[in-house]
């Protein structure tokens, strides 16, 4: 079986998820007590999200690079690093190491085009919406992608990340508020589809909120890593 690093911790909550369903997944397909290899290093996320903040990048890409390098070093055949937001430094982190990286971006694309919806809405961290790093790679798989427009929309849906669904909150008028921001953007930009790009937006969002279909990044990358796992067995 092949072995899977995951560098976790971005947050917690995303991080037990990815363990958990990779694992229930394989037992559920291979029975017995059969799970899937898995190396998780799991960063305090209070030591790199200042960093964020300050636009600081080039701090985090060094760990990261190097808990990359340890990964390769003590086993893993493929990198998962379980979170959107960091996918910005997904290039640089490639470059350190010799083993493949998989890709949070193409999986989630894949998932759209097997649907037919190639038109969608991405909401994430302000860095996700604003940036280009996700958007960019989704684009080059065949999508057009769609952020809200508002600023204030951004803030608060990038507040709410971090200061609710980091640490596990869940408040309903958060719930109200992502869904409303939706609609609009299916008003106003007649997507067909929206990506959930921040691997705690699947614990507000559900399908049944929705007219239209749901994209969660988190999934839709554990799929493709059950899927990597399997092939290779």
């Amino acid at each position: 079986m092949k072995i899977v690093g995951i560098i976790g911790g971005m947050s917690y909550e995303s991080s037990k998820h990815y363990y958990e369903r990779i694992n229930t997944i394989i037992n559920n397909k291979l029975g017995n007590l059969n799970t899937a290899e898995i190396i998780m290093y799991s960063v305090n996320f209070q030591d790199i999200e200042p960093y964020m903040r300050e636009n600081n990048w080039k701090p985090i890409e060094e760990k990261l690079c190097d808990i990359a390098k340890k990964l390769e070093l003590i086993g893993a055949d493929i990198i998962v690093i379980a979170t959107n937001t960091i996918h910005k430094l997904a290039d640089k982190i490639q470059s350190s190491i010799n083993i493949p990286i998989l890709h949070i971006a193409d999986c989630v694309s894949a998932e759209c085009l097997n649907q037919n919806v190639r038109k969608v809405g991405l909401l994430g961290t302000k860095y996700t919406m604003t940036e280009n790093f996700l958007k960019d790679r989704l684009a080059k798989n065949g999508l057009t992608v769609y952020v809200p427009q508002s600023d204030e929309d951004i803030a608060e849906i990038d507040r709410i990340i971090f200061k609710e669904l980091c640490i596990g909150n869940t408040e309903s008028t958060s719930k109200e508020y992502y869904i409303n921001v939706i609609n609009n953007m299916v008003k106003n930009f007649g997507i067909k589809g929206v990506i959930l790009g921040c691997t705690e937006i699947e614990m507000l969002i559900q399908p049944q909120d929705l007219e239209i279909p749901i994209f969660d990044t988190t999934q839709a990358h554990i799929n493709s890593i059950v899927n990597y796992i399997l092939k290779n067995i």
